[in-house]
């Protein structure tokens, strides 16, 4: 089970941290990924990281703004997001999936539910 949280109305330029907390599995040995899907849009990948956190992947349109991180001993995956715009609104979900990380959702067999983030001008 995943439980993403952390979401929340911010004004643009500002931060918000988003959380996911994974229990019942042996989180380290599995890859984690953030996706979001804003109103009337498919849904999009916007991070991976491995199961060690050596290695991430982020959407072109958050490089240098977001950063996912692990912490396996907290069962815990984070995606810290500065310089927030109003095209980053969206409901945040978090993904994992044994093997390396994917920019597909398709291929992730466990999926937390979604928290909102609002970016207002």
């Amino acid at each position: 089970q995943l439980q993403a949280s952390g979401g929340g109305l911010v004004q643009a330029g500002g931060s918000l941290r988003l959380s996911c907390e994974a229990s019942g599995r042996t989180f380290s040995s599995y890859s984690m990924g953030w996706f979001r899907q804003a109103p009337g849009k498919e849904r999009e990948f916007v991070a991976g990281i491995n199961w060690s956190g050596g290695t991430t992947s982020y959407v072109g349109s958050v490089k240098g703004r977001f950063a996912i991180s692990r912490d396996n001993a907290k069962n815990t995956v984070y995606l810290q997001m500065n310089s927030l715009k109003p095209v980053d609104t969206a409901v945040y979900c978090c993904a994992a999936r044994t093997g390396p990380y994917s920019t597909s959702g398709s291929v992730y067999q466990y999926w937390g539910q979604g928290t909102l983030v609002t970016v207002s001008s």
